[in-house]
This record gives C-alpha cells, structure tokens and sequence, in this order.
C-alpha cells in the first residue's frame, strides 16, 4: 500500500468512496462526469498549505481508501498544532484487514511530523464500528461535538 497526495485525476475515485456506504449515498453525487463541485473543492483543498487530501493506493495503483488532514493552528495548548482528520473511507471490500490501521499509523507519523499536540477527528454516531475501531486505535470521547448543517 501506498499513501499519497490525491490528485485532480483522483476525483473520481474519492467520490467513489466517499458515496459508498449508507451515509455517504445520502450526501454525495456520483455522477459521470464529476460534478464540478467536486473539482472546484479540490483545487481549494489542494492550494491550501494546511490542508492534505490523500489517497492510498494498492500494488496495482487503483485508490483503495482517502482520507483528509487540517492543519489547525490554536493558541491554547502553547500554540499548539491540532490535526484533524476527516472523510476515511476505505473501499468496502477492503474494511478490516488494515488499511484503516495503516491509515492512521502513516497519520500519527506526520502528526509528529508537523509537531502537533493533538490528532482529534469526529465520526457519525450512526457508525458504531468506526468509533470502536478509533477508540481501540487510542482516541477517546472526551468533547460532545455539535453540527449545523445548511441546505444551499
């Protein structure tokens, strides 16, 4: 396996991803051709120096999971550094042989890297597994996260 920054010829395939489970369908657009929502996102995100949309490829080069960090600069914490990490989504087929441990191994790496203090991300509470499997990775529960969502 490979990680790498997505590029704009990985569009598609994040999409992919990012639509294939029962939250993801209600939220995304998987069309062809790509919404240009989805480019335009991407040349924000990929412009943004605090920003890193990657993908992980397997030995044959097809995108088999993606994942997003922010950097996110505090002045609590010292001036601390957070990472945030959001939109992991590894391909169903793939899910619990270690692509996800992967992921966030690689992460906590360049966490370390850019010397945060804190790796923080938020999951959907209607996704059990994926709570565990981030809480048997070390994460703890200790905010209640609130959203507002906007329809546009």
């Amino acid at each position: 396996m490979t990680i790498r920054e997505a590029t704009v010829n990985d569009i598609y395939a994040i999409v992919e991803l990012l639509s294939d489970d029962d939250l993801g369908k209600t939220r995304e657009q998987l069309e062809s051709p790509i919404s240009v929502d989805y480019n335009n996102a991407f040349h924000i995100i990929n412009s943004d120096p605090n920003q890193e949309l990657m993908v992980v490829e397997n030995e044959a080069k097809a995108v088999i999971a993606t994942f997003q960090l922010t950097f996110i600069q505090y002045l609590n914490y010292c001036g601390g550094l957070r990472v945030q990490i959001e939109a992991v989504q590894v391909r169903k087929d793939l899910r619990g042989i270690g692509v996800g441990k992967h992921i966030f191994e690689w992460t906590i790496e360049r966490a370390k890297e850019r010397h945060a203090v804190i790796l923080q991300l938020t999951s959907d509470k209607r996704r059990p597994r994926a709570i565990k499997f981030y809480e048997d990775l070390g994460f703890t529960a200790t905010h209640e996260g609130m959203k507002m969502h906007f329809k546009y």
